[in-house]
């Protein structure tokens, strides 16, 4: 029997989550949602409305080394909720821990070498940002099961991140290039719904 007949020595594909806590090195990749906000300067399609009027940067983050390496983790990075200011600058918050991550800038460092690296043109610089984050769990919307999660970036003031970045961050970051894709847009002209909203895009 060939073993496209017989499967049982095919690999299960059930795998556990990665644990909580786990530090792991990403690549960012944002899913363009096609909504444009002028006034917020947020153009070119990469954040994404949702059905309530919830409004976010759908991320994928892929790991790229170690024992989880090639696994895929999805997170919403708020920009604005109708609930509140709060989750936006939640969002902005991980923005700057991720480009603080992916640069090796301390939190501290207000030098004008730090200010700048902290300043983007437009979301697309965030497409392909490499950083250090922290595995968290959350409960997928749809079955009630858990899903993991990169809700922290890490920066070069926790004591395991050189270890986990491996000395990446003192070259310019590739995303920091010229936009590969500068009309998300044209990808995707309509929010697409994301499986597992947290509560606050509800």
């Amino acid at each position: 029997m060939s073993a496209w007949n017989n499967f049982n020595d095919a690999d299960s594909p059930a795998f556990s989550l990665i644990p909580k806590g786990t530090l792991v090195k990403v690549r960012m990749t944002i899913k363009p949602g096609g909504y444009n906000d002028p006034s917020q300067g947020w153009l070119h399609g990469w954040a994404t409305r949702g059905d309530t009027g919830a409004i976010y940067l759908a991320g994928e983050f892929v790991v790229l080394d170690g024992k989880y390496a090639k696994r895929k983790l999805w997170s919403l990075i708020g920009l604005h909720s109708v609930n509140g200011a709060t989750w936006g600058q939640m969002g902005r918050s991980f923005i700057r821990g991720a480009l603080d991550s992916a640069f090796g800038l301390h939190p501290d460092d207000i030098s004008a070498t730090a200010q700048t690296r902290r300043c983007i043109e437009s979301f697309a610089d965030l497409d392909g940002l490499v950083f250090v984050g922290k595995v968290d769990w959350d409960k997928d919307q749809r079955d009630g099961s858990d899903k993991a999660v990169i809700k922290i970036p890490i920066t070069p003031d926790h004591p395991s991140y050189k270890e986990v970045m491996g000395g990446m961050p003192t070259a310019p970051n590739a995303a920091m290039a010229p936009a590969r894709v500068p009309h998300a847009a044209q990808v995707a002209a309509t929010a697409a719904p994301v499986a597992g909203r947290p509560a606050w895009a509800q």
